[in-house]
Formats: structure tokens, sequence, C-alpha cells
């Protein structure tokens, strides 16, 4: 679908689109102002950055040391929403320290603001709707239940889509510059597992199950997350320590080639235009011309 430019969601939602909960997280969370990706294979390792990222933040061992709680899930992403509201910023503001000397920070002003929006947009939408999950639990009043719990699942199918492309786009920052997100998904997976690390809580699991839960995931984001910087840096001149009105122009995306075997015609012209040096003068070179008359011919040719 086509976007519009200088729109959040470009345009690209309907009165149907409300039906439709991963309709609109892709158009709120994914808007139109976060740059087109450069690579196919950058999007390749970003799937899998989102994948370990997802790990990291729930926590497999969730799942192993008591059963799923879902109300328990949900504190515990409201807790990383928190946690990421005021780490995200403070990631951003020791790069504009570090971009100091290539550029201002009011040239990334816009880009900044509208991070911080889709941010602080997120951790609102989580908080939402453990509140809801915590009324409905709370109630006993079934009319509640009915018009809070059809809120809420919606809500929640609208939060999971949109959790799954924050992730991809780190809240946008790829507009501030490319480096970012993978930046972002190493400094979050590292600071959920390091509390761990160091109180050696290992929740219940043995020693080994332990270890691979809570630094598998951060070692595999961290991983992926450098070799998708460096690709940046090799394929595109995209560094992280430069600020991005240093970096070189991204191409455009590459015109389609022509179908295999289709012959190549040069331009055609006419030679015989007007204004070219071979062109008969003071008229067209098609135009009729008066036909000479015929000699006289003599009969039986005598």
């Amino acid at each position: 679908m086509a976007r519009t430019r200088g729109s959040w969601t470009g345009g690209t939602l309907t009165a149907g689109s409300v039906l439709k909960p991963q309709d609109v997280a892709r158009a709120v969370f994914h808007p139109a102002w976060i740059p087109q990706p450069l690579d196919p294979s950058v999007e390749r390792l970003k799937r899998f950055r989102v994948i370990a990222g997802a790990v990291a933040s729930l926590g497999v061992y969730t799942f192993l040391e008591g059963g799923f709680d879902f109300t328990e899930l949900l504190e515990n992403a409201m807790t990383a929403s928190v946690v990421l509201l005021f780490l995200t910023p403070l990631t951003v503001g020791v790069m504009l320290w570090v971009w100091r000397r290539g550029g201002t920070v009011r040239q990334l002003r816009t880009p900044l603001l509208k991070s911080l929006a889709l941010l602080v947009l997120f951790v609102g939408c989580v908080a939402a709707v453990l509140l809801l999950v915590r009324t409905v639990n709370a109630s006993a009043n079934v009319a509640v239940i009915i018009g809070f719990g059809m809120t809420m699942l919606w809500l929640l199918a609208f939060t999971a889509y949109g959790a799954v492309r924050v992730s991809g786009n780190f809240f946008g920052t790829a507009a501030v510059h490319r480096c970012l997100p993978p930046l972002l998904a190493m400094v979050t997976s590292w600071l959920v597992a390091v509390p761990d690390l160091v109180t050696g809580d290992l929740h219940g699991l043995s020693l080994t199950l332990g270890i691979v839960f809570i630094l598998g995931a951060p070692v595999t984001v961290t991983a992926i997350a450098l070799l998708e910087m460096r690709r940046l840096k090799r394929r595109y001149g995209i560094r992280l320590n430069a600020h991005p009105a240093t970096h070189p122009p991204v191409p455009g995306p590459v015109p389609p080639m022509p179908p295999a075997g289709s012959p190549y015609l040069p331009p055609q012209w006419n030679p015989y235009a007007q204004g070219h040096p071979y062109a008969p003068s003071g008229q067209h070179p098609y135009a009729p011309h008066p036909r000479p008359p015929y000699p006289p011919q003599q009969p039986y040719g005598g």
C-alpha cells in the first residue's frame, strides 16, 4: 500500500482496519517516517535478532520454572518497558555526545522526538493491557468482564504485534542512525541478563540450563547486531561512532533489469529531419514533390 509522505501511518489505515489489530499495529508501530531497509540480508539478520531479543525479554525460564502465568508475564513486560523508557534515551544521549564533533543535535531533533513518542506510546499500550487484565480478574460483573475483556483481547493483539515491530526498528531509532537499533538491542539484552548474572539467580534451573537461558539470548543478540553493523559499515559506509550527517548518501533502489533475451534496439532518429545537416532545406523530406514531365515519345521509335 502506498504511504502518504508526512503522515504517521502513511495513509494506510481505513475504517475496516479496526477489525484487524495486526494492520493497525503495523501502521502505528512501524510508521511511514522510518526509513526503508537498505539490504535484504540486513533485514534477515534483523529478524533473527528480534527472535533472540524476544527470548531475552520474555525469559524461557518463565515457562520452565513453574508453568505459564499470563499476569506475571505482563508484569515482567511492564517492568521491561519502564526500563526501556529510561534506558533508550540514556543510550541515545551517550551516542549524541559521541557524535558531537560531526554534527549537532538540532539536525536530529525531528527523528529524536518521533522516536521518543513511539517509545512512550508502546509503554502506554503495555500499561493499558496490564490494567485491563487486572480489572477483568478483579471484577465479578458480567457486563464489565465482557466489555473490558473484548477490549483487552484487541489491545493485547495490537500490543503483541507492535512489540514485534518495535523490536525490529527499536522505536524508529533507525531514522536517527541506522546503527542505533542493533546497538539498543545489545544494551537491552545484556541489561536483562546482568541482574541474574550478578545475583546468581538461576530461577530454579540447573547450572547448565541457567547459563544457556541467561547468556544464550544476549550473546546471540550481540553477535547478530555486530554482524549487522559490520555490513552497514562495509557496504554503505555507515559507522556507529560517526554523526549521521557525515554518512555518504545511501544509494536508491536498483532499477529492474530488462527481460533476458530482449534484443537491444538503439534509439531511432530520422537523419533527414528538419535541422539535420543533410536534410533538404526549405521543405519536409516526406512532402510530395512535383513529377517531372515525360519527354515526348516518338511512335515506333522514329
